[in-house]
């Protein structure tokens, strides 16, 4: 079982920069392919960016490609969603997500991770 705990939302301005942090726990992050997926209220959680367990693998979702970066430490056990220029429109609930694997695979489906965290809320305004 691996736990995930995010951190480093908050509020912030249109143009702004965030640094989510998501600290993983029960298993090594280098047997995980981690994920990062937001939620706005009514509306399905969406698919933002994965990196693979080999780090060498990245996959964001267009709206976000250029401006959100994902980054992992694994000494740290820790993944980071580095995002810059900020949008209103990134306005939602973070979750970070894990999946057990190996190589370089990535998901994009929320239904591929079986382990999530409690999420962490950033608004940016306009």
């Amino acid at each position: 079982q691996v736990q995930l705990v995010e951190s480093g939302g908050g509020l912030v301005q249109a143009g702004d920069s965030l640094r989510l942090s998501c600290a993983a726990s029960g298993r090594t992050l280098s047997s995980l392919v981690m994920a990062w997926f937001r939620q706005v209220p009514g509306k399905q959680r969406e698919f933002v960016v994965s990196i693979s367990a080999s780090s060498d693998r990245t996959s964001y979702e267009d709206s976000v490609a250029g401006r959100f970066s994902i980054s992992r430490d694994n000494d740290k056990n820790t993944v980071y969603l580095q995002m810059n220029s900020l949008k209103p429109e990134d306005t939602a609930v973070y979750y970070c997500a894990a999946r057990q694997s190996s190589g370089r695979q990535i998901y994009t489906l929320q239904d591929f991770y079986p382990n999530w965290g409690q999420g962490t809320q950033v608004t940016v305004s306009s």
